[in-house]
């Protein structure tokens, strides 16, 4: 398996439903480590490290997010792993 990062942008209602909350138990569920965070364009933000397999499966659950949350788009940005993270966290 290979590690890399992945950034992710989010975007529709996805700020006051939850969303950074449920990422970061997904994200703890699938080992990997990374941030959250709400965008001022009302977008979120994830940036995550981790088994390039695992970050798909995150990758793919965004696309629908929580249950209140409505998608309308992701962005994916990919890069290298710089095991920057230990452990998953809100930033503010």
């Amino acid at each position: 398996m290979s590690k890399c990062r992945v950034r992710i942008v989010v975007s529709g209602r996805v700020q006051g439903v939850f969303f950074r909350a449920s990422t970061i138990s997904i994200a703890a569920s699938l080992g990997l480590g990374g941030r959250v965070r709400n965008r001022e364009d009302g977008s979120v933000e994830i940036t995550a490290e981790g088994e390039r397999d695992k970050l798909n499966e995150l990758a793919h659950w965004c696309r629908q997010g929580p249950e209140d949350a409505r998608v309308d788009d992701i962005e994916l940005e990919w890069g290298e792993y710089l095991s920057e993270f230990d452990g998953f966290t809100t930033e503010f």
